[in-house]
């Protein structure tokens, strides 16, 4: 009607004008009126008709009920739905629910706009998934759709493969098993696209299960599903299932292709059977399938698992008489080379692939970062780093953080931390592995200060720490007892849910065990049970271990019998540590019950476990038991190590069998330390005690070129037992012979060297060598200065002596507990006895008890010098010093002999206390004392006192230390007084 008004004769153009731009005025206003149902009519109007830049300029507000409606009412209309669900996707306050994009993907599959319906169909997932939308709710409203429209079932069989592709397996799987209801099967492509997804997942039993569901549903496989099936097997490590499937294959008429039988050859390579490997060669023989680079590079790959590397190379030869040519191949075998440390074969290599007409990659040249770094060959890898330019390639990331991973284990952290730097100047972007190695670089230097910048630095970056992350400094803490640290770490970790597996529990229960902090373990141990984390069998062992190293050992079996009952059957690890709590607590006696359990569960005891029994029997002065299970360990096939050498050696000098210990060092070290002795066999016949600890020399030199002895625990054993034996010029001969050799002496070398000549009374030769640690930078421990003040103090230097203790402080050294019963004795022996309880005095002053041996020299020294009354008070003051059960015995029987005036008692009973509390490692001999009627006859009591002493005082000497912390040598070495090299400490004081 609008038309024949402006075609009105009797309007003229001017009047015309005016009435179409009252027209146009009012259209807006009119629009703005429009009810709400009228708004909807004209958009549907305009969309029916493509307008949809005038859809846009209506005043729409857009809502879920607004765009279901307009589907709804158009959905014969894709072009329309389509139009319109561009413009709602447009607006910035509204975005549609999961709802809109049910009916627009049905709409669009019904139109045959399949590419459309995909890419609505991925965003509707991305939808679901964001706003944690069940598979279930998403389900029921595309079936709603599907029986409201009336439309085809298509869109189930694409979400169904969507679903695989994007991984999410178990939507797809409930999207599988609903299909049926609404009477659609899935298409084979969408089936295998599930499968390949559950392959990837690595759930194949599932895997194999949807096959047979397919089979049932009456879904015919092709070539390509069996193949995903085979590999599915083959994944799972059941070959020979894959090669029966592969049969049954056949008999469906279906021809496995290529790709099938790759698969069985890579299930027979994963399993290390090469023999399989070859039959499925044969077999594609037969059935003419042609090999092809990939086949060969399969093969390379399974040999040089096994460490084959000369059929590896075979294989590459082939391949190349086939003229086959292929970097990959020549990458694995490159790899292979390298993780077996044969860096020269693995450039070798390289050299033929680059001859071969290959050029190199970025995955080659990780691997030959990555084989120097491990053999620490870190300048090698850095030339490879550099020779990247020159082959057309860039450093990834990878390639710098093995670079910055073997600076750290070399110790080079400003090296690792100069080469992050760069990194990040190139533009090259660190991932958390990175920042992990450096954490565990540093944590491994006990660098924490720079571990904890590092960690901040990640945060800051917005790297988000991971459980390795964690655990490394968690474990860095610990081992640095930084316990307030650590938990504050820990509640951190826990608060962020990512302490959730085994690991994370037993990395702090392991720190916390290796403390002693046995009641916070247990703490730990409860959290992990109430968050759901099962314990496993190192979980088990770490707490029974710190339980056997407090010497706790009925809590060990206690945590034993606790895992039997989880249905955790204890490994060979931790029956290793019972023996050694055993050991430990004195129960002897209990071992051969242990062992005997061992045999009867199956376990085959390793080097530890025989290790762990030759150190017990050693320790316990049963040579004889030690030697057996010696002869058990070789009979076994394996080899001494270090520990049990070292075992070997401290308990023939425990026994004082010297000779025969340094002999067994001789043929361990392979260096003549007997030289003012005879041959080592005139030894051994002058010896009839020794024939079984011959064997065991004899063993060793038969096997000298498998042991793994790391030099300096050797080489301190040799100076140390040369020292105990008193062949001091022997002594430092081998010791001049060892600095030629490369050997790096440390405070354990010089301390036994100093204290055996400050024992022998050559004072000057003592502090000479004190003179050479100070220029090669090894500062004194109080375990040197002990044995110096010791030497002044037997060569009557006494002034000298003090004058050193009052240096100590200046020296940065505290003074212990022996050095003070030295200086004590010193005193004493002069006779004066009230400097000697000063000094009593001051050590208290200092928070040091004294110990029984200290009071027994005071009152000894006291009794010298007729002062009864001054030893009664002492003797009352040593009841309180906790160290024995015997105490108020000793006291009782000292009160009386000093009531009695029982001269020669009292003497016996303070050599008794001398050899019950040897105050590490310096003792009195028992020298010949005079006869009893010599010294009853003395004139009078003090002089009968003089004689005694005399005889009693004898000659000093040294001793096996006999306290709880002694190191593996079983010497003159206090606790705290020697800084060996942490694998000796670590290793030996476990075993010792």
């Amino acid at each position: 009607m609008l038309r024949y008004f402006f075609h009105n004769p009797f309007l003229s153009p001017p009047h015309r004008r005016r009435l179409f731009r009252r027209w146009i005025h009012w259209y807006p206003r009119d629009e703005a009126n429009l009810s709400h149902y009228e708004l909807l009519s004209r958009l549907r109007r305009l969309l029916v008709l493509r307008r949809f830049d005038a859809v846009a300029k209506l005043p729409l507000q857009y809502s879920d009920e607004v765009v279901i409606d307009v589907l709804r009412t158009l959905r014969l209309d894709p072009d329309a739905c389509l139009g319109f669900f561009h413009l709602a996707l447009k607006q910035q306050n509204y975005r549609p629910n999961f709802k809109s994009y049910c009916r627009i993907v049905h709409i669009l599959s019904r139109a045959r706009m399949f590419d459309e319906t995909r890419v609505y169909l991925n965003q509707l997932v991305d939808v679901c998934d964001k706003g944690n939308c069940s598979i279930r709710v998403v389900w029921e409203e595309l079936v709603g759709v599907y029986r409201e429209f009336k439309f085809s079932p298509t869109v189930f069989d694409m979400i169904l493969k969507i679903y695989a592709e994007k991984g999410l397996v178990k939507d797809a799987l409930y999207v599988f098993d609903n299909m049926g209801k609404c009477g659609r099967k899935p298409s084979l492509r969408s089936c295998n696209s599930l499968l390949s997804s559950l392959v990837k997942k690595r759930d194949y039993d599932m895997a194999v299960c949807v096959y047979d569901q397919m089979i049932g549903m009456g879904i015919a496989p092709d070539v390509f599903t069996c193949t995903i099936v085979v590999n599915a097997y083959c994944k799972d490590g059941r070959a020979g299932e894959a090669a029966e499937f592969t049969k049954q294959m056949e008999h469906l008429g279906l021809e496995p292709n290529a790709a099938t039988f790759h698969s069985l050859i890579n299930g027979h390579v994963t399993s290390g059977d090469m023999e399989g490997a070859k039959a499925v060669l044969r077999l594609m023989a037969e059935k003419g399938v042609a090999k092809n680079a990939i086949t060969y590079t399969l093969l390379v790959k399974g040999y040089c698992k096994q460490h084959n590397m000369s059929e590896a190379e075979n294989v590459l030869r082939q391949m190349k008489e086939d003229f086959i040519v292929d970097n990959h191949a020549y990458g694995i075998l490159i790899d292979g080379y390298c993780q077996i440390g044969k860096m020269d074969d693995a450039v070798r290599i390289q050299n033929d692939m680059l001859e071969s007409g290959l050029r190199m990659n970025l995955v080659i040249c990780n691997s030959l970062i990555n084989g120097y770094c491990k053999v620490g060959q870190v300048n090698n890898g850095e030339v490879v780093v550099m020779n990247m330019a020159d082959w057309g390639l860039k450093p990834d990331c990878y390639s710098l953080s093995t670079l910055i991973d073997g600076y750290c284990r070399e110790g080079r952290i400003n090296e690792a931390f100069a080469l992050f730097d760069k990194m990040i100047q190139q533009g090259i972007e660190p991932t958390v592995v990175t920042y992990n190695i450096l954490l565990r670089g540093l944590c491994h230097d006990g660098a924490l200060d720079g571990a904890v910048h590092v960690w901040q630095l990640m945060l800051e970056r917005g790297m988000r720490p991971t459980e390795v992350s964690y655990c490394t400094m968690l474990n860095g803490f610990l081992s640095m007892a930084k316990l307030d640290e650590a938990f504050r770490l820990w509640k951190d970790f826990l608060a962020k849910g990512l302490a959730k597996t085994k690991i994370s529990f037993n990395t702090m229960l392991n720190g916390l065990c290796k403390m002693g902090k046995m009641d916070e373990a247990e703490k730990i141990f409860k959290k992990m049970i109430e968050l759901g984390c099962s314990p496993d069998g190192i979980t088990y062992r770490i707490l029974s271990d710190g339980y056997s190293r407090l010497g706790d050992i009925r809590r060990a079996f206690r945590v034993k019998d606790m895992m039997e009952r989880d249905a955790i059957s204890p490994s060979i690890e931790m029956y290793n540590s019972l023996i050694s709590g055993l050991f430990k607590c004195g129960k002897s006696s209990e071992v051969e019950d242990l062992v005997n359990e061992i045999d009867g569960r199956g376990l085959i005891p390793n080097i530890v476990t025989y290790g762990s029994l030759i150190a017990g029997w050693c320790k316990e002065g049963m040579l004889d038991k030690a030697l057996s299970v010696y002869h058990n360990m070789l009979e076994a096939g394996l080899t001494p190590n270090a520990i049990i050498c070292c075992s070997m050696v401290s308990g023939l000098y425990r026994l004082g069998r010297f000779d025969e210990a340094n002999s067994l060092l001789q043929k361990v070290i392979d260096m003549d330390i007997h030289s003012s002795c005879g041959s080592v066999e005139e030894l051994w016949r002058s010896d009839g005690r020794s024939l079984d600890a011959h064997s065991i020399i004899d063993s060793i030199d038969s096997r000298a070129k498998d042991l793994l002895l790391p030099n300096n625990i050797i080489c301190n054993l040799a100076v140390l037992g040369l020292c105990k034996s008193g062949k001091l010029d022997d002594a430092m001969t081998l010791f001049s012979e060892l600095l030629k050799r490369g050997f790096v002496p440390d405070n354990f070398t010089y301390c036994s060297l100093i204290h055996g000549h400050s024992v022998a009374g050559d004072v000057n030769r003592a502090f000479n060598l004190r003179d050479d640690m100070l220029r090669i930078g090894l500062a004194p421990n109080i375990a040197i200065y002990n044995a110096l003040i010791y030497g002044l103090c037997k060569s009557k230097n006494l002034d000298r002596a003090v004058k050193l203790f009052r240096k100590l402080k200046l020296k940065g050294v505290a003074p212990n507990l022996v050095t003070y019963n030295i200086l004590i004795t010193g005193y004493c022996k002069f006779g004066d006895t009230c400097e000697a309880i000063k000094l009593k005095d001051k050590m208290e002053e200092e928070g040091i008890l004294p110990s029984v041996v200290t009071y027994s020299t005071l009152i000894s020294g006291l009794c010298k010098q007729g002062d009864v009354g001054k030893s009664l008070e002492l003797l009352d003051q040593m009841i309180s010093v906790p160290e024995d059960t015997d105490l108020r015995t000793y006291q009782s029987l000292a009160r009386n002999y000093l009531r009695d005036n029982d001269i020669e008692s009292i003497f016996k009973l303070h050599r008794t206390i001398r050899s019950r509390f040897h105050f590490f490692g310096i003792e009195y001999v028992e020298g010949d004392l005079a006869e009893p009627a010599r010294i009853q006859g003395a004139c009078d009591a003090s002089h009968a006192r003089e004689a005694a002493v005399k005889d009693l005082s004898g000659n000093l000497r040294v001793n096996k230390c006999q306290n709880k912390e002694s190191t593996a040598f079983g010497c003159h070495i206090e606790e705290a007084g020697v800084e060996m090299r942490s694998w000796t400490s670590e290793h030996l004081r476990s075993y010792f």
